[in-house]
């Protein structure tokens, strides 16, 4: 509401645009009511028509364009910006999305409530892409947390704008924190020791939030050692004191029903008045619950506070932070805001489709190319462009609605002329064997997406047979809903040929026929109720590929996802291999046409074996918006580079990844950081058409003190005969180092664009505090002293050259224990054990994973001299079996603590032992936990009395 509308208010303090903003806000603060502050905590918060104060919400969706608004500008998805490395490009893109953001805030109506489209945009996502599996894999930049924050804070930088006062749009970094799976995903814990905590997980978030580009965070859905997101003492210990030295506060939001998910299903509180008073407390300051209706959420925090579980300065910190804000956002400086004058012609503009385009073709990712690539486009080759996904693109949950779709086969029929298109997909009839009628009285083309799911689309209108309301339809074109109702199994029947159930995957219930009136309904609960279908063969799909493929000079084979079906929010996928149909269709294609290129579209890497080892050329791009087929085009056939690189590893089908749970990356073997086994295709990999050549590697300084600095200089020529891309990567690896150290590690990129036969120096500066590991013994980012390798490379396992680096410094002396309070999650290694809530509030605590097993500790050169004793804090609920806790040498047993029953997880006594004689010297000490009870701490005591 503007400034001049306000007249029958008066002119209030805050509305005098040179007044310092806090000010500002205190004044606005100071004159709203109690009811109308604790309003403001949720989503929806209300207009305040007396102050003039207009309605506001929370949250629009803008992770690679605006999504659930209507017609918007369709970027590639996030994994696919990654896949650019490219700073500028993605801030660009960010900007043509908060512009048309801005847009749709000024000029259509909201898409729910009263007030107008958020300005506050819930993107980017940090969380990094530790699990390839994860069904939010394309959400995510990468695995690496420095090529995720860089990449991030571009982004960031592209929705806010270069205004120094005002944003054009304010970002929010989602899920804080280590959020990487989606089965369970509000009842799995997240189990993260110190060092993976700070190296990795918040290591993507820090420097985004630093760097000031960040407004907000958003809590994850997941529980971190044993405690929710959403009450995790992390969001001010971390994330707000990250933000200080930038002048602003971060405005922190809940995820959708996430705090009622703290009582159910969570089962953390008792009621939702308490966990909702938790959350304020923790941290969170506006409340995603309940949808438009605010009077359940904001009802139990004004219980909470007639309870006296919040105070109203909880209440004043959270409404605070949104003021500020919207300050920030020029809701209450209209005439001054820049971005006022945005009109509704910049959606959907012309110079968004050309930066759709580029963002796109940058994204794609050449794997392999034995020659093939780029195309002869000059011998006019026949080509038949096969696949599922060869003449379709798919919207993601995040997707905004494409306003045009190129193909594939379309930006190749475009470039080439005309193309055979062929989705290789098999026609068949479903006929019941009750009543000899056709199902739906159509064919289906049906396409595999993984674990035997398929969907069926009528041959005769191209829509999806779908199940809703226990009937089955045939309706939707496409398939964007968050409940799926469109996929199912075709069951064999046992010992009876062609015949199958057809079972829904969102109800998994069965298609059976009505004895009254042959109606079909999907209500049958077993299969025996079921009925039996006639699979009749109408057309063989790998066939009429084969026979596309033999009569063309070239096959392009596109497989791979469909964004919303396995692997996608709230599902993770089983595996990493292509579903079985898609891998038979290709081997069918490459069997009669060796000159076969495979495109895999997807949301995620699969295991691409079988194609490396037969297949000329392989590419790989997301799900890149509406101008996918123009960016392949131009990349198959030379008119563009092949700029991308992978953001994150591509393992091998033998390959046994960690289970999804174990977000231990150190010990589990995550990334390329800490996998031994070697990739399919390496991070940071990527092919060109044209050859580059490094040289003239060099340190300012060879030996650096621990607090120093240096450049690395290296020289990057194109000796090819085409400009082209290449993004030169900067690692770095500890040599001889006293913890596990990382295999190699991202510190620097850039990428560059050379000219045919043109060479480029590039200077990298390299703050020494970037070799930092986190000091479990500390509590403390730390450079040892010692040897260390830079190395420039084209991958993670692509190095081209290597320095020695000698970082100079006092050596780390031995851990401190004795009369110290050393806490039981700072070890330096582990055993079946899990990591746990030390209270509600606040620390970890580790425990037993099986209490039937015992779980060890490993403190690493601990300095035990003068040691006569042992306290411990632990805490035990009771039941049968025993409770104790070893503590021991390599060479002997020191001490043994019989653990007592205290009642409760959250309720803590000291135990003590004493240790058979005075202890001397530096020893690795172990600690074995026997039996259902939590450590929290322990202290090595020199005095009798104290261990007593």
């Amino acid at each position: 509401m503007s400034s001049s509308s306000l007249s029958a208010t008066g002119r209030l303090p805050f509305h005098d645009s040179d007044l310092d903003v806090r000010k500002r806000v205190d004044d606005l603060l100071g004159q709203l009511t109690l009811d109308e502050r604790i309003a403001m905590l949720h989503q929806h918060a209300p207009a305040v028509p007396r102050l003039g104060v207009a309605a506001f919400r929370t949250g629009a969706e803008a992770l690679h364009g605006v999504s659930w608004l209507g017609v918007a500008t369709a970027f590639p998805q996030a994994v696919g910006l990654g896949a650019t490395w490219d700073e500028d490009l993605v801030r660009r893109v960010a900007e043509a999305t908060s512009v048309e953001l801005r847009a749709f805030h000024l000029h259509r109506p909201p898409a729910e409530g009263d007030s107008r489209t958020s300005l506050q945009a819930w993107a980017p996502v940090v969380n990094l892409l530790r699990d390839p599996r994860w069904g939010r894999n394309e959400e995510g930049y990468s695995e690496d947390p420095v090529h995720t924050a860089r990449i991030a804070e571009a982004f960031c930088r592209g929705l806010a704008g270069d205004d120094p006062r005002f944003l054009r749009a304010a970002p929010v970094l989602k899920h804080f924190l280590a959020y990487n799976n989606e089965d369970d995903r509000c009842t799995t814990s997240s189990g993260v020791r110190p060092r993976v905590l700070h190296e990795y997980d918040l290591a993507a978030f820090r420097p985004v939030v630093e760097s000031g580009a960040a407004t907000g965070a958003m809590a994850a859905y997941n529980l971190v050692n044993g405690r929710p997101c959403h009450v995790s003492p992390l969001i001010e210990d971390e994330l707000r004191r990250w933000a200080e030295p930038t002048g602003h506060e971060l405005f922190v939001v809940s995820d959708a029903e996430a705090p009622s998910n703290l009582v159910d299903p969570e089962h953390y509180f008792d009621d939702h008045v308490e966990s909702h008073a938790a959350a304020l407390k923790a941290g969170i300051d506006s409340f995603t619950d309940h949808g438009l209706d605010s009077d359940t959420p904001v009802g139990r925090l004004r219980e909470a506070l007639e309870r006296g579980l919040i105070d109203e300065i909880d209440i004043d910190r959270a409404v605070r932070r949104q003021l500020a804000l919207r300050f920030r956002l020029g809701e209450f400086d209209p005439d001054l805001d820049p971005y006022a004058a945005i009109g509704p012609d910049v959606i959907d503009h012309p110079h968004h489709r050309v930066l759709a385009a580029r963002a796109a073709t940058e994204s794609v990712v050449l794997l392999k190319n034995d020659g093939l690539l780029p195309l002869d486009k000059a011998a006019a080759p026949r080509v038949a462009v096969i696949g599922p996904l060869s003449d379709v693109l798919h919207e993601d949950w995040y997707s905004g609605t494409m306003p045009y779709q190129v193909t594939i086969a379309a930006g190749l029929e475009e470039a080439v002329g005309e193309v055979v298109r062929v989705s290789g997909d098999d026609r068949i009839a479903l006929r019941s064997r009750t009543t000899g009628r056709l199902l739906g009285d159509t064919e289906f083309d049906v396409t595999e997406w993984g674990d035997d799911v398929v969907t069926l689309r009528s041959a005769d209108t191209g829509r999806h047979l779908g199940a809703k309301d226990g009937s089955l339809v045939i309706e939707e074109e496409r398939i964007k809903s968050w409940d799926v109702h469109e996929t199912f199994w075709l069951e064999p029947v046992a010992d009876d040929g062609d015949t199958v159930l057809l079972r829904n995957v969102l109800t998994g219930r069965y298609a059976a026929v009505d004895p009254a009136d042959g109606r079909v309904n999907v209500t049958a609960e077993t299969p025996e109720a079921a009925e039996r279908w006639s699979r009749e063969l109408v057309r063989d799909g790998a066939e009429e590929a084969r026979a596309a493929a033999a009569a063309a000079d070239l096959a392009v084979v596109v497989l791979g996802n469909h964004p919303l079906i396995n692997g996608r929010e709230t599902q993770d996928r089983t595996g990493t291999a292509l579903p079985e149909t898609q891998a038979a269709l290709l081997r069918a294609v490459a069997e009669v046409r060796p000159a076969t290129v495979l495109v895999v579209m997807s949301s995620y890497p699969y295991a691409l074996d079988w194609a490396d080892e037969h297949l000329p050329a392989v590419v790989w791009t997301s799900h890149g918006g509406q101008e996918t087929g123009h960016a392949l085009a131009a990349v198959l056939l030379g008119d563009a580079e092949p700029a991308g690189r992978l953001p994150q590893t591509w393992y091998r089908g033998d390959d046994d990844l960690p289970h999804p749970l174990d977000y231990d990356i150190i010990k589990a073997g995550w990334t390329y950081q800490y996998h031994r086994a070697a990739p399919l295709y390496p991070f940071g990999h990527g092919l060109s058409y044209t050859d580059f050549a490094y040289g003239d590697l060099r340190l300012s300084s060879e030996v650096v003190p621990q607090d120093g600095s240096l450049d690395v200089s290296v020289t990057v020529a194109n000796t090819g005969a085409r400009p082209g891309s290449e993004v030169v990567q900067v690692y770095a690896r500890a040599l001889g180092a006293r913890y596990d150290a990382p295999r190699l590690r991202l510190v620097d990129f850039r990428k560059v664009r050379v000219g045919a036969g043109e060479s480029e120096a590039l200077t990298f500066r390299l703050p020494v505090e970037r070799l930092a590991h986190w000091d479990v013994a500390r509590g403390a980012f730390t450079v040892d002293p010692g040897d260390y390798e830079i190395v420039i490379a084209r991958s993670a396992e692509d190095h081209v050259l290597v320095a020695p680096l000698t970082v100079t410094g006092e050596n780390p002396t031995p851990r401190a224990v004795v009369d110290r309070h050393t806490r039981a999650v700072d070890f330096d290694d582990y055993s079946e054990l899990v990591l746990v809530d030390a209270t509600r509030a606040t620390g970890d605590a580790v425990a037993p994973a099986d209490p039937a097993r015992p779980a060890t500790l490993l403190f690493r050169s601990a300095d035990l001299t003068g040691a006569v004793g042992v306290e411990v804090e632990v805490a035990r609920v009771g039941g049968s079996g025993e409770g104790r806790l070893e503590f021991r040498l390599a060479d002997r047993p020191l001490a043994v603590v019989d653990v007592p029953v205290t009642g409760d997880r959250y309720t803590w006594t000291t135990a003590t032992a004493e240790f058979p004689e005075r202890l001397d010297g530096v020893h690795d000490l172990w600690l074995t936990l026997h039996g259902d009870f939590r450590l929290a701490a322990f202290r090595l005591t020199s005095s009798h009395t104290a261990a007593e």
